[in-house]
C-alpha cells in the first residue's frame, strides 16, 4: 500500500507537527506533502523524511510570511499531485484537508480543530487582522467557509485530537468523528538527560531553585497569555514565557519586572523549564493542551482555565487545578491554590501515560485498519451496483 502525508505547512514547530511525526513513524517511508517548508524550523527533524512542496515555495520569503498567503493556499492544496497513493492522510487545522486524492484512494484527515480564523474569529483573527482590513476580511469570510465546509466533506474519514474537537466538527462541518488524543512521550519529559543541550543556548533566565511559573505556547491571541501576564504581575511571582508569536511584543510591554520571555527553545530547554516549573499556566480555550499532559509527564502541575480540550487533559487535584472565569483574578486564586495541595509524580506521570506514543500509534493503526475494510466494502458496494440508465434517473 503506497501512503502520503499531508500537512497545511511546515513552518514552525508545534503540537500539530509532533502529532504528524509520531503518525509518521507508522509509515516511515512515505513522503510528507505540505504547502511550504522551512527546515531551519525544525532542527533536522524532517531530514529523513521527503518532503514536497506546492509552488508556493517557489514564492521569495513565503514561508517566512506564511500568513499573508492565506489567498493562495487552496489553489496551492488543489496543485498537490498525489496519483498512484492508496492512503492519504491529511494532518490540519486548516486547508490540508481540501487536498484531492485518486478516485480508488482512501483519505483520511487527523484534525487539530476546525479552521480556526474562519469559524471562530474572535478567537484568532479579529486581534491579528490591521483594522483596515477588517471589512475585508468580513466580507470573504462566508465565501471561504463554504469552501472550507466543502473540503472538509471530502475524506472518508475524520479523526478528532479530542472530544472538544470532534464537537466542533458537528457543529462546523455536520460530520461524525473518532476521537484519538494527541500523543506525549512520556520518558522523554521525566528525563534528566541533557545530551541534546545546544552549547550556544542561553541557560533559562530563573537560576536553579528559584520558583517560577511557566506558559509554554505559540503567542497568540487566543491562548490569552495576558492573563497568566497581568496574575503574575499582581503576585509580584517570577513567570517565564516560552514560545514565540505575533503576540510578543504587546506582551513584553504588559510584562512586569518578574516576567521573563524565552522565545523559541531546544527541546532541552522545554523539558528544563517544564521540570523546574512551580506549574504550567494553560489560560486559553485549547483544543487539547499537549503541554498539560507534557508537564504532567515531568511531574508539573498545571493551571488552566476550564474550558475545551484542557478538560481532558487536566484532572482537578491530581494533575491541576482549574480556573473559571477568563480573569487575572481567577487565575490568581488558582496558582495561590496549588501551594496549598500535594501533587504526586508518579499519579502525574501515570495519567500522562494514558497518552503515550505507543498508545497513540495502536490506536491510530487499529483505525486504520478498520477503515481500510470500510472503505473496500464500500467501494465493492458500489462496483456491484447496477448501472441504471440516464432516461430512467
Amino acid at each position: 500500500m503506497r501512503v502520503a502525508f499531508v500537512h497545511d505547512y511546515l513552518t514552525q514547530y508545534g503540537g500539530a507537527e509532533r502529532v504528524l511525526l509520531e503518525m509518521h513513524k507508522l509509515y516511515p517511508q512515505a513522503p510528507v506533502y505540505t504547502s511550504l517548508y522551512r527546515p531551519d524550523a525544525f532542527a533536522g527533524r524532517f531530514r529523513h523524511i521527503t518532503v514536497r512542496t506546492s509552488f508556493l515555495q517557489r514564492i521569495p520569503a513565503a514561508a517566512q510570511h506564511f500568513r499573508e498567503m492565506l489567498p493562495l493556499y487552496p489553489l496551492a492544496f488543489r496543485s498537490l499531485d498525489l496519483r498512484g497513493y492508496d492512503l492519504v492522510i491529511s494532518s490540519t487545522t486548516s486547508f490540508a484537508k481540501a487536498v484531492r486524492v485518486p478516485a480508488r484512494a482512501l483519505h483520511i484527515s487527523y484534525v487539530n480543530t476546525p479552521t480556526r480564523f474562519l469559524w471562530y474569529p474572535e478567537e484568532y483573527a479579529s486581534r491579528l487582522t490591521p483594522a483596515l482590513a477588517r471589512p475585508l476580511l468580513s466580507a470573504v469570510t462566508p465565501l471561504m467557509r463554504r469552501w472550507d465546509f466543502a473540503a472538509a466533506q471530502r475524506p472518508h474519514f475524520l479523526i478528532a485530537n479530542s472530544f472538544n474537537v470532534a464537537r466542533r466538527i458537528m457543529e462546523c462541518y455536520r460530520r461524525h468523528s473518532d476521537v484519538l488524543h494527541c500523543p506525549v512521550d512520556v520518558d522523554e519529559f521525566a528525563s534528566t538527560n541533557t545530551a541534546d543541550d545546544r552549547l550556544d543556548e542561553a541557560p533559562l533566565p530563573f537560576h536553579a531553585g528559584e520558583p517560577f511559573y511557566l506558559v509554554m505556547t505559540r503567542l497568540l491571541p487566543y491562548k490569552r497569555v495576558e492573563l497568566a501576564v497581568a496574575a503574575c504581575n499582581q503576585l509580584r511571582a517570577n513567570l517565564l514565557v516560552v514560545g514565540s508569536g505575533p503576540q510578543e511584543n504587546r506582551l513584553r510591554q504588559l510584562a512586569g519586572p518578574t516576567v521573563r520571555f524565552a522565545g523559541t527553545v531546544s527541546e532541552a530547554k522545554r523539558r528544563e523549564a517544564l521540570q523546574r516549573a512551580r506549574a504550567v499556566i494553560v489560560s486559553g480555550i485549547e483544543d487539547l493542551g499537549l503541554v498539560a499532559l507534557e508537564a504532567a509527564a515531568a511531574g508539573t502541575p498545571t493551571v488552566a482555565f476550564a474550558r475545551g480540550g484542557s478538560l481532558e487533559t487536566v484532572v482537578e487535584r491530581e494533575t491541576g487545578v482549574f480556573f473559571y472565569e477568563p480573569s487575572p483574578d481567577s487565575l490568581m486564586r488558582a496558582l495561590q491554590q496549588t501551594t496549598h495541595l500535594n501533587f504526586g509524580s508518579d499519579v502525574m506521570r501515570a495519567h500522562a501515560r494514558r497518552f503515550s506514543s505507543d498508545a497513540f500509534r495502536a490506536k491510530l493503526t487499529a483505525f486504520i485498519e478498520r477503515y481500510v475494510g470500510e472503505f473496500q466494502s464500500r467501494t465493492l458496494a458500489a462496483a456491484a451496483a447496477p448501472v441504471v440508465p440516464s432516461r430512467l434517473r
